[in-house]
């Protein structure tokens, strides 16, 4: 039976919400709690944007040396031709997604008359070409505006990518615009019509990004295609957002019509679901919704005679899933007493301190004040007081933190 995998892309859809943005360390640290999670793959930036470039190099390295291994990291450009030239030339990126409209509305809205639904195809293929050329590994071809794209045009363009060497399609539900019946019946339609792999990517402008996307997710497995999902950590995402990660994860495990029915990557860990929410929450400086599921603080509070008195006697009276699974339940503790940081001034005996206290030893004097250094630029980089983790990294790949924090404009 085909399975359904997970594709994040917060570090791509996410970090283009207005107001809204990551340092490059965050999504480096993004990308390390993905993979910890087992989700399959990171659409982990832009290719063929400039500051974009170290990140992407860099963690391209972290790859190599089994850091961020086996999640996939994967490039998001346009289906033109110098974009893929572009991103070859620019970064060590092996995994492309190819993205170009497809609906009537914005082939005419954003080309303006200049470009034709056949111009569309062949400029798309024409990418293709040169990323299976150039050595692309995996290529999927996306399909913006989808859910508003004429079906029979939506088969043509799909078929045309499959014929040129696409190994996905993503149904791109651009606007929110499906609901779970249309998207069920036009992605079923699609699949059963292309017979290749279908990637759901779901907004939320009314409210159904998880629901199409699991419905979407259905449809392709029921045309018998493996599905990928697109997600964010915490919905993030352009306008009202995206299909929450831990949302979709439950949605596959817990519903009625997908538990014991269909497949999830198995490698899919969601123990680390609360610890991934909370740095997400942190990074982006927007707070977990109290009502979110599987991660919000109201999501196993119970204080109704009726739900309390019910939860204290089963649990599975009021809850459908246990919260050690998403590995809450632990207490965290809060310091309130005297509390030394590491930032952008910090000297040499504060930063000591602080590396004490995470049991991290340096060889000399020479190694704490290099890493001091970057502690430092750390701080310049993300303004905000680096996370336990984050010092943990910077102290056990310094060649990487370095290449991270370098920004090179153009001359």
């Amino acid at each position: 039976m085909p399975k359904i995998y997970l594709i994040d892309v917060t570090n791509r859809d996410g970090v283009q919400t207005s107001r809204l943005g990551l340092a490059k360390l965050e999504k480096t640290m993004l990308n390390i709690f993905l993979n910890e999670m087992g989700i399959y793959q990171s659409e982990f930036g832009f290719p063929v944007t400039r500051h974009e470039t170290n990140y992407l190099n860099a963690n391209l390295e972290l790859a190599k040396m089994g850091v961020l291994k086996p999640i996939i990291l994967e490039g998001w450009i346009r289906a033109i031709s110098e974009d893929v030239q572009k991103a070859v030339t620019l970064t060590r990126v092996e995994h492309l997604n190819l993205s170009i409209s497809t609906s009537s509305q914005m082939i005419r809205g954003k080309f303006q008359g200049r470009k034709t639904k056949k111009d569309i195809i062949q400029m798309m293929t024409e990418a293709v070409d040169l990323a299976r050329e150039k050595g692309i590994k995996t290529i999927g071809v996306n399909a913006e505006d989808a859910s508003r794209t004429q079906k029979d045009y939506l088969i043509e363009f799909a078929l045309a990518a499959k014929e040129h060497g696409a190994d996905r399609i993503r149904y791109c539900d651009t606007l929110g615009y499906d609901n779970p019946f249309t998207i069920y019946e036009r992605v079923r339609l699609l699949a059963e019509k292309v017979q290749i792999p279908i990637e759901l990517h779901c907004h939320n402008d009314l409210g159904m990004a998880v629901a199409c996307s699991v419905a979407g997710a259905k449809a392709a497995i029921d045309a018998g295609v493996d599905a990928y999902i697109n997600t964010t950590v915490n919905g993030i995402g352009e306008r009202a957002g995206n299909a929450d990660l831990v949302s979709v994860i439950l949605a596959i495990k817990y519903s009625s019509g997908f538990k014991n029915k269909y497949i999830l990557d198995e490698r899919i860990d969601l123990s680390r679901a609360w610890k991934l929410a909370k740095y997400a929450a942190y990074a982006f400086g927007v707070p977990i919704p109290v009502n979110q599921p599987g991660v919000g603080a109201n999501a196993f509070a119970h204080e109704s005679g009726i739900h309390a008195d019910g939860a204290l006697k089963d649990r599975r009276n009021y809850e459908l899933y246990d919260f050690e699974e998403l590995g809450r339940g632990e207490p965290e503790i809060v310091e309130t007493g005297r509390k030394i940081t590491a930032g952008e001034y910090s000297g040499i005996k504060g930063f000591r301190n602080v590396y004490e206290r995470l049991e991290i030893k340096f060889k000399n004097d020479k190694e704490a004040s290099d890493i001091l250094e970057l502690v430092r630029y750390a701080n310049v980089h993300t303004q905000k007081p680096l996370t336990e983790d984050e010092l943990k990294f910077i102290a056990r790949y310094p060649d990487i933190a370095k290449k991270i924090f370098t920004m090179k404009p153009l001359n």
